[in-house]
């Protein structure tokens, strides 16, 4: 089932009115992922206003998600003795069925005496909400029952809920029977209309069984080639029935067929006399026979048989069942932020305010930076540029920003003069923690970093300068030296260099962009309201001035690499499950020291878990959601915690720039038929990429690097949509590589145009205008031969007045202008129209795919727990085997 996007707030508000003390608590299942922790924070902040009990589980994988439905999602079941109860799944499962991984399904709620009747009404309500796709149309489209009635000896059909059409919630729906309910954003109503009803076809016919398909195969080669003594037989039969009828005629005149029944088999007019189904003309009618005046009634149509309708059901059955594997086998992708949802139940409760916006905006901001979402927009033909979700949602958020933090007078007047060309880096006053958007260049951590630093580890600048070289790092430095910014100044704290150079800062980088092909590096003041591309900043008074992305990055890196702090140890301040321990706690987690009567080594007296791994997956959980809390002034929250977290995300970026120019400088990335490889199994920072996250970032750099390199060198065709790259990080301590897939049409990596090509596009774009001015131009010259003929005609007559020649000629001057303007833009309209259907499916990551397939075609041992479909864990030695297997996939959209 799934909610429409016009009814985002009516499970909610249902929610606050059916809970009562004894209700059982709110489950709220989220990703390790920087948007479902801010979503899980705006929702928790609606449910404690409202005084719902709620408890925050993470989940870092499907066995985690498997193993939170046994162990806390089950026991709410009627079946087991709970009351029902409601589940929200964040950035969870809207890939897989979660009744089957759940467990709600009716096979796991069976009880082992074949009473399955009561499954139906398990009681928990499912809500997922989340931003890759494509869905699980089982969770959209389906019941959400888990069984389906069987009455008697009628065959099975799918269940109907009250207040749900097509699998859509109606306004009069009442939660309480348990389901699975999908939070649509929009998508569901305005794509997915050729899916649902291929589903809910398929949701109405019978299944199909291994006999009805060895008949469809049987049936088919029977009807391509009949049998020659088949043939032969029905030749021979009506041959038979032809004499016998003629010799009987004499004998019998008013005798008739019959069929099984006992009614004679009616025919039409005009059939053969011989065979008694029409009165022959010298027989008189007689009370059997009917008389020639009278109507003779025509013969039903022939009925198909068993075989004919078990035919057409499997064809039409292997139509829908393509069409559900078209949408499947598009490839994966992101659509609109979970965070952003959220944020829209709260504006539909009217209990929107700056810090429920700003988690929607680092939400949002930490989609961008992931490599496995889509391009922000893209231009057309016509220059104008064609907006998608992501953008969209940014251009809403940019006037909720508007909103609710008006600019004071006194800063408008103030930047008049300097043309808001700064970066904000302080708050207006001491109390001051407004939201503001800022022209935020594409500079690493910039206000924590010296300006030399924040551009050497920009992964846009460095891809692009080839700083991974010593030619790159003379171009970096030759660039600084035009600009007119001495290494000396770039090397201070951005927070202490001149301020005059800061406020020129924006227009010196944009007077070289096209000389170093850095367009986009500094958002311009082009769009609907200047403001494209800009982005927010927030102020926590004096203490500190943060960007989002500088926050998305900070929480990412505590995901990922951990909140370790120092030389390899880790924070004390919490212990695995996200408490404070005391000192005596930490005394006792101290690990046994071996006996000296024993005779064992050191070694040998280790207990047998130290060689594994430690999970921190709760432990950086709870660091990075205390890092999130908007307003407490707490040491151990919110931003105290993302200021000690500022040496985290900058190492974790150091460690990226170092292996990444590794792999490029010594020429490690390969070139296969269908991708690009990379290994990463030597180095100091080899530990810190067997994190699926930093892996993702790692490959996400390169993947930029070598696009570069090609679009420079013109090995790249124009257009060409080969940019798909996987990269394997060795995880000695266990034996196995984590293995990431990115691009597969696009995906992966922004667009990278070389200087020929650029060079070739300004002039395709000079020549578009000039015959543009010229085809103008000749239908203005035409125009005015034609009113001059006119006029001609009237003078002779004796017609024409000055006057109203000239108004007459300036109406149809300014229509025919407006009517030229309309005819362009419905042509661009059109043709955007065009190009959004052709981006369906393209720039999707079909990585998770492929991975599945070579696993099902192979011997390889590969794990995949990821909720991101393109990691995947491989064992050391099925490595090559498994890139091989790899090799002849299509991960090209």
């Amino acid at each position: 089932m799934y909610l429409p996007r016009q009814q985002i707030a009516q499970l909610y508000t249902e929610l606050v009115k059916t809970t009562h003390p004894l209700s059982p608590p709110v489950l709220i299942l989220t990703a390790l992922t920087v948007d479902s922790l801010c979503a899980t924070r705006i929702l928790t902040a609606l449910l404690k206003r409202d005084y719902i009990p709620h408890k925050v589980q993470p989940v870092n994988g499907y066995s985690d998600l498997q193993r939170a439905g046994e162990e806390l999602v089950l026991p709410q079941t009627r079946q087991r003795g709970g009351e029902g109860g409601v589940v929200v799944c964040l950035g969870v499962g809207g890939l897989v069925d979660l009744e089957e991984v759940l467990g709600l399904d009716a096979s796991a709620q069976n009880d082992g005496n074949g009473a399955n009747e009561d499954t139906r009404e398990h009681g928990v309500e499912v809500w997922v909400i989340d931003a890759r796709r494509p869905w699980n149309l089982q969770n959209v489209f389906g019941s959400g029952v888990g069984a389906a009635e069987v009455s008697g000896d009628e065959p099975t059909v799918a269940t109907r809920r009250p207040g749900v059409q097509q699998g859509k919630l109606v306004p009069s729906y009442r939660s309480g029977r348990g389901g699975v309910v999908v939070w649509d954003d929009g998508d569901i109503e305005n794509e997915l209309a050729t899916e649902r009803e291929a589903f809910m076809e398929l949701q109405n016919m019978p299944e199909i069984g291994e006999d009805d398909l060895a008949l469809e195969g049987a049936e088919s080669e029977d009807d391509e080639e009949p049998s020659s003594s088949q043939s032969r037989k029905r030749k021979a039969s009506s041959h038979e029935d032809d004499d016998e009828e003629a010799s009987d005629h004499d004998e019998r005149p008013r005798q008739r067929r019959r069929g099984n029944s006992s009614t004679p088999i009616p025919s039409s007019p005009g059939g053969n006399p011989r065979s008694a189904q029409v009165a022959l003309d010298s027989t008189p009618p007689t009370s059997s026979q009917p008389r020639s005046s009278d109507a003779i009634p025509s013969s039903p149509p022939k009925q198909p048989s068993q075989r004919q309708l078990k035919r057409q059901l499997l064809k039409l059955r292997r139509k829908h069942e393509s069409t559900l594997d078209a949408y499947y086998n598009l490839g994966t992708s992101y659509s609109e932020p979970v965070s952003s949802m959220l944020y829209s139940l709260a504006s539909e409760l009217g209990r929107e305010d700056n810090d429920l916006l700003w988690l929607a905006i680092v939400g949002i901001s930490s989609i961008d930076l992931s490599p496995f979402s889509q391009p922000s927009s893209s231009s057309s033909s016509s220059h104008r540029r064609i907006l998608d979700r992501a953008e969209q949602v940014r251009e809403v958020l940019r006037d909720e920003v508007r909103r609710l933090n008006p600019i004071p007078d006194a800063e408008l007047r103030r930047n008049q003069g300097v043309g808001d060309s700064i970066i904000p880096t302080h708050a207006r006053s001491p109390t001051d923690t407004a939201i503001r958007l800022s022209p935020e260049p594409k500079f690493l951590l910039i206000r924590h970093w010296s300006l030399y630093d924040s551009m050497l580890h920009s992964p846009f600048l460095s891809t692009r300068l080839h700083v991974w070289s010593d030619s790159g790092r003379k171009r970096l430095n030759k660039l600084l030296a035009k600009m007119g910014v001495s290494l000396q100044e770039a090397g201070k704290g951005y927070m202490h260099m001149d301020m005059e150079l800061k406020r020129s800062l924006r227009e010196r980088i944009l007077k070289f962009t096209q000389m170093y092909n850095l367009e986009g590096l500094i958002p311009g003041d082009d769009g609907r309201t200047g403001r494209e591309g800009w982005g927010f900043v927030r102020s926590w008074g004096w203490k500190s001035t943060l960007s989002a992305v500088d926050v998305a990055m900070i929480v990412g890196a505590i995901l990922e690499v951990g909140s370790e702090l120092g030389h390899g140890g880790f924070d004390m301040r919490y212990d695995a499950h996200g408490r404070n321990p005391n000192y005596n706690s930490r005394v006792r987690a101290l690990p046994t020291p071996p006996h000296s009567e024993d005779g064992s080594s050191q070694a040998d007296a280790q207990p047998t878990t130290t060689s594994e791994a430690p999970d921190w997956t709760t432990h950086r959980f709870f660091a990075a959601y205390d890092s999130l809390n908007p307003t407490t002034t707490s040491s151990t929250q919110g931003l105290s915690v993302l200021l000690a977290h500022i040496s985290t995300a900058q190492n974790l970026h150091r460690a990226i720039l170092r292996t990444g120019s590794a792999l490029i400088a010594k020429k490690q990335i390969r070139h296969l038929r269908a991708f690009r490889m990379g290994v990463v199994k030597e180095g100091p920072d080899v530990p810190l990429f067997t994190h699926p996250g930093a892996l993702t970032k790692l490959a996400s750099w390169v993947s930029e690097a070598v696009a570069v390199l090609e679009a420079e060198k013109g090995s790249r065709r124009p257009g060409s949509k080969d940019d798909a790259l996987v990269l394997g990080c060795l995880d000695e301590g266990r034996g196995v590589y984590v293995v990431v897939g990115l691009g597969g049409g696009g995906a992966g990596g922004k667009r990278v145009r070389s200087k020929a090509e650029i060079k070739e596009r300004e002039e395709k774009r000079k020549r578009k205008e000039a015959a543009r001015i010229a085809k103008k131009a000749e239908k203005a010259r035409k125009r005015q031969e034609r009113r001059r003929l006119q006029r001609e005609i009237r003078e002779a007559n004796g017609l024409v007045d000055s006057d109203d020649e000239d108004d007459e000629g300036n109406e149809s001057d300014e229509t025919e202008s407006v009517s030229s303007s309309s005819d362009g833009s419905d042509s661009e309209s059109d043709e955007e129209v065009v190009e959004a259907r052709k981006q369906r499916g393209y720039g999707l990551n079909r990585f998770g795919q492929a991975f599945q397939e070579v696993v099902e075609e192979t011997a390889a041992r590969v794990r995949i727990d990821s909720f991101e479909h393109s990691v995947v864990e491989v064992k050391k030695e099925d490595l090559a085997g498994f890139l091989e297997a790899l090799s002849l996939k299509s991960v090209i959209g």
